[in-house]
Order: C-alpha cells, then sequence, then structure tokens
C-alpha cells in the first residue's frame, strides 16, 4: 500500500503542465502581437520618438472569451446548432482516441434551454456545462488496466460511500463528484489491489467534500468510518497523489447536476428566480434514486453524464419533455433508455423514496441530501431481469470478495 500511496507523479501529469505553460506563452506573445504591422522601413531617430506611443497604451488587452452559436440544419421548425467558442479554444480533449461518438453528438443540439438569465449569459452556461462532457473523461475500460478488481467490487465501494455520505448529511453532488473522482483517477493507474479501493473511495469522498460541502466532516472523521483501516495520513498522502493525478480538474457536470438542470427548465413558468427549486422534490428524489442505482453498475461509464441524467428524467416524463429541457435527440437517449430499463423496472417493484428528515438540514434543502436504500441487492435484482431481457445491454455478471469493512447488509452471519 504505501507503494502506491508514494509513487512518483505519471508522466502524463507532467506533459500535460508543460504542454499549458507552451500554450500559455503562445497567447502572450500573440495578445502582445496582435493586429501589429511589421514596419519594413527604419524611420529617423526623431521622428520614431514622436512616433512612439506612452507605455500607459503598450498594456495588453485582457483576453475576452465570446461564443456564437452556429445554425447547421433546420428540420420540422427547430434549429440543431454546433456550440463553438471563440477566439480561443481552450478547452480541448487530452486524449481525443479515447473518446466515444456519442460524446461529439451532444454537441449538436439546439440553442441553450436555459432560460434568459440576470447575472450570467445562458449560452455561456450552456457552452461550459457541454464543454466539460469533454475535458472530464470517465469510461468502463478502466478495469482492464486493474485484473486483480472485478464489477461488485467498485459497487460495494459506492454503496458504502453511499453509506457514509447519509450518515454525515453530504449533499448528491458530493457522493456523485466522488464516484467521479474515483473512476477517473483509476484511469490513470495500473494493478491497483482491492486493498487500495477503500483507501481510494474515502480520499475521493473527502476531496469531493470539501468541494461542495459548506461545512465538510474533519479529517478524523473520514478517517474513523473505516474502522481502522486508513488513518489520517493514509488519506492526506493519497489525496495528494489523487490530486496530481486528476491535475486539479474537479469541477465536473455529474449527473446530478445535470438532472437538476433539466428539471428546473421543466418546472420554469414564468419569471422566477432560476436559482431556487420550482420541481417537485418528491419526483426529484424518485429520479436520483435511479441514477443511483445505475451508478453501481459499471455499464453506466459507458454513457455521459448528461445522457444518463436525460435517460433518467426519460422515465418519468415524455420525451418531448426530456428533448425541450436537453435538446439531444432520441438516437442519443435511446440506447441509455433501454440499458436503464431494468433498473427501472426493479425501482418500482419497490416501495417509493420518502423525503428524509436530517439533523440541521433546512426542510426545503432536504432532496439534495444524498440517502442509502439496500442498493446491492436491488443491483442484483436489475442484472438479473438484465439477463432476462435479450434486447438489453448487459453489465458485467459481479463475482469476487468484500471489501473491508463491508456494507451491514452485505457482512456475512458466520465470519
Amino acid at each position: 500500500m504505501h507503494s502506491f500511496i508514494h509513487s512518483p507523479p505519471r508522466r502524463g501529469a507532467i506533459k500535460t503542465f508543460d504542454t499549458m505553460s507552451r500554450r500559455s506563452g503562445r497567447i502572450t506573445l500573440q495578445t502582445r502581437d496582435s493586429n501589429t504591422p511589421e514596419l519594413t522601413v527604419r524611420a529617423p531617430l526623431k521622428r520614431r520618438k514622436s512616433e512612439q506611443p506612452s507605455k500607459k497604451k503598450l498594456q495588453p488587452a485582457t483576453k475576452k472569451q465570446s461564443y456564437e452559436i452556429q445554425k447547421c440544419w433546420s428540420e420540422d421548425g427547430a434549429s440543431p446548432c454546433v456550440l463553438i467558442e471563440t477566439p480561443h479554444k481552450e478547452l480541448e480533449p487530452s486524449d481525443p482516441s479515447s473518446f466515444k461518438q456519442f460524446r461529439f453528438k451532444n454537441l449538436f443540439i439546439k440553442a441553450s434551454p436555459i432560460p434568459r438569465l440576470s447575472w450570467a449569459s445562458s449560452d455561456d452556461v450552456w457552452i461550459k456545462m457541454l464543454n466539460k462532457e469533454l475535458k472530464y473523461v470517465h469510461d468502463k475500460s478502466y478495469l482492464q488496466r486493474h485484473p486483480k478488481l472485478q464489477p461488485k467490487m467498485r459497487a460495494i465501494l459506492l454503496d458504502w460511500l453511499l453509506e457514509v455520505s447519509e450518515v454525515y448529511s453530504l449533499h448528491r453532488q458530493t457522493a456523485y463528484l466522488a464516484q467521479d473522482y474515483f473512476d477517473r483517477f483509476m484511469l490513470t493507474e495500473d494493478n491497483v489491489g482491492k486493498e487500495c479501493l477503500q483507501l481510494l473511495g474515502i480520499t475521493a469522498l473527502f476531496i469531493a467534500s470539501k468541494i461542495e460541502e459548506i461545512y465538510p466532516p474533519k479529517l478524523f472523521e473520514f478517517a474513523y468510518v473505516t474502522d481502522g483501516a486508513c488513518d489520517i495520513w493514509d488519506i492526506q498522502s493519497t489525496e495528494l497523489h489523487m490530486l496530481k493525478a486528476l491535475d486539479w480538474n474537479l469541477c465536473p457536470e455529474t449527473p446530478i447536476s445535470w438532472l437538476k438542470l433539466y428539471a428546473q427548465v421543466e418546472a420554469q413558468t414564468g419569471d422566477e428566480n432560476f436559482l431556487v427549486p420550482q420541481f417537485s422534490p418528491e419526483t426529484y428524489i424518485q429520479i436520483t434514486q435511479l441514477l443511483d442505482l445505475c451508478m453501481m453498475d459499471s455499464c453506466s461509464l459507458d454513457y455521459s453524464y448528461s445522457v444518463l441524467a436525460a435517460a433518467a428524467f426519460c422515465h418519468f416524463s415524455t420525451f418531448d419533455v426530456v428533448h425541450k429541457v436537453s435538446g439531444l435527440t432520441w438516437d442519443s437517449v435511446a440506447p441509455c433508455v433501454r440499458w436503464m430499463t431494468p433498473f427501472m423496472d426493479t425501482l418500482q417493484s419497490e416501495a417509493a423514496p420518502q423525503l428524509k428528515n436530517f439533523p440541521k438540514v433546512k426542510s426545503d434543502d432536504r432532496h439534495n441530501i444524498q440517502t442509502h436504500v439496500g442498493y446491492l441487492d436491488l443491483l442484483r435484482k436489475a442484472q438479473k431481469r438484465q439477463m432476462n431481457q435479450p434486447d438489453c445491454q448487459l453489465s458485467p455478471v459481479p463475482v469476487g470478495s468484500f471489501l473491508t469493512p463491508p456494507s451491514s447488509a452485505e457482512k456475512p452471519a458466520n465470519p
């Protein structure tokens, strides 16, 4: 474990840093010399002094980000568009070969569904969210890099993280950030053993809580919930290693943030404050429970976060509404909707989730707190339904042993 924790930074991170340094240098030179014609004839000395502008006028102009929405085609009155960032294309895929085709389909959508905002441009907000789909890469193929790991080990880890999140009244966004950090970190490593998973999971949750929570739990509390498996020094060392591997990219748009946007746009009826939730909390927690269950399955990493949220929303609404709030086409969402159907059928056979009360949490914020149910048992039922559904994309059959310590529901009767 110690050799894993103290391993040196990967070459990819160093290469990315060098690339960014060179790119920033080019931007500086371009700004300084932009639109300045090069003199071919030397003027007399006195003449040049008189023409030389003051130093105040030589200050480089502040780089401005502007965007345009370029129309591509028109179909039945709709105008799908390509969202283009100009004049500088800063957000570029770090590894274009790892991107799947559906990721680029998400860019060919209609203009921003976000209503007009008084505090920002809705087009700017929409474009930034879409660009993060390209910047933050996740892929289930990382399991091939770790032959000692099995899909069920990831499911058990995420189930335990959801349980810890509920105990400490952490927000749903915090739990989903931890899941994203863990999955993206595993893409940067090789041959990680199952004995390291709990340390990586609790470290990811520790980082996510500092990003999202106003009052995150203390470090010793995260060490405490591991029941002695990890101490504070382990978490601190692993935190630094994880941050370097992620290149400090810690702000993805998670399925929860996409879902909240979709729900808010659908519920908006007038000039209400867009930051104040208008949607039904009861329906929202049902959709989030579906997302929680799907997130446990490693096949969820086959889809972008925006498509995952749209497919879950589609199971509780019509596709016309989903298209209105997301701009996604049916061809983009349909595979995920079909894959998600066994999970939805499993939840429909269970009791509907209810809003829970949490200490020191306001009643209008209860739907944002992460909750936990018997997700591992629900996952087994959903995957069994997948095996009985011939046209459904199958998830990996879960095999392997439990983590230490496992969820209380998963502990064997006679250890």
